[in-house]
């Protein structure tokens, strides 16, 4: 009968070692699914930041025009001039400029800023002027690099960065569980750290030359493996196996959905692009572009959101650390004596 019960308790427990993970594996497929779908069902373009140089009457019936007929999709700004509105591009203010005048109309596009924002304004602005009869002249400046025409390489920096900093952690959970703050924080900063050389190098042998600033690139790229390694790490140490499964949704899954990829959060539904500012993925890409393509305009916002993400993962850590020194120690058990 005992042999029975083991035999029993034997299969019992092979069955859940098949189940638990199989289950495990399906749910996550159904949540990213479902965010993905989510996300991406319905893209349509919202607020792109475009400039306005020319007479009053007709910047006014541009965006007059847009305002009606494509509500939300271009947010624009008037310039006085060709030169404030270039200016307000190199910024990072604005994706592009539309100027009018008498040498017919020109958009400057900011090629870094992203296909999405580049397609929408060229094809938008060529449409309205070919129904004029007039040709639009497309100049494109700040473009991504050669060899990664579409920033696709960047963007899959930022993953590669992001799933191996939670698999980091996750297999210093399964070896060690139970470990304390030093550990887990010395994996998180030591692979922040050969994770940033390791992506952007591999990044730029790949692409040829991004040709922007190396340095602040990698760094950037160490802030945000650290800021999700110590999130993943804080998430963990306070929740144990249940910390693992909500670092996968918020670190990872919400994360890079609300990127929305290479295009950018701007084709998102709202949920995603409210999401977007305070996401170390988006964040990091908007960081990247223009450290490596607009001489570092524009990187100090991201910086910031990634720094505080460090600093919410530290404290995480340490609140882990105060949880399991005031949980009670359970009293060994002792066998009964025969």
């Amino acid at each position: 009968m005992v042999n029975g019960r083991t035999s029993h308790g034997g299969r019992q427990e092979a069955a859940q070692r098949i189940v638990a993970p199989v289950a495990a594996g399906l749910l996550l497929l159904v949540t990213l699914l479902a965010l993905i779908g989510t996300a991406i069902r319905d893209p349509k373009p919202h607020d792109i930041a475009v400039g306005l140089v020319g007479p009053a009457q007709a910047t006014s019936q541009i965006s007059g025009a847009f305002a009606q007929n494509a509500p939300g999709v271009f947010d624009f700004t008037t310039y006085s001039s060709e030169a404030d509105a270039r200016t307000a591009i190199d910024n990072r203010d604005v994706d592009g400029a539309l100027v009018i005048g008498g040498g017919g109309p020109k958009l400057i596009v900011a090629g870094a800023a992203g296909d999405t924002s580049v397609g929408v304004m060229t094809a938008a602005f060529t449409n309205v002027f070919k129904a004029q009869g007039a040709t639009l002249q497309v100049e494109t400046v700040h473009p991504f690099a050669a060899g990664d025409a579409h920033g696709l390489i960047l963007f899959f920096v930022i993953v590669a960065v992001i799933i191996s900093t939670l698999i980091a952690q996750v297999v210093l959970f399964t070896l060690a569980a139970s470990a304390g703050a030093a550990p887990r924080i010395g994996v998180a900063v030591v692979y922040a750290v050969l994770s940033g050389l390791t992506a952007m190098g591999l990044a730029t042998w790949i692409a040829g030359d991004f040709g922007g600033d190396f340095w602040t690139a990698t760094g950037l790229v160490m802030l945000a493996s650290a800021a999700v390694g110590l999130a993943v790490a804080g998430f963990a140490r306070l929740f144990g196996r249940a910390g693992i499964a909500l670092a996968v949704l918020v670190v990872v899954l919400l994360d890079l959905v609300s990127s929305g990829g290479p295009g950018g959060s701007q084709i998102l539904p709202e949920f995603y692009r409210a999401l977007a500012p305070w996401m170390p993925a988006p964040q990091l890409f908007s960081a990247l572009r223009g450290a490596l393509y607009f001489n570092d305009a524009g990187i100090a916002t991201p910086t910031a959101v990634l720094a505080a993400w460090t600093a919410g993962g530290l404290v995480l850590v340490g609140l882990g650390g105060l949880v399991r020194r005031r949980r009670p120690v359970a009293a060994p058990q002792v066998a009964p004596a025969h």
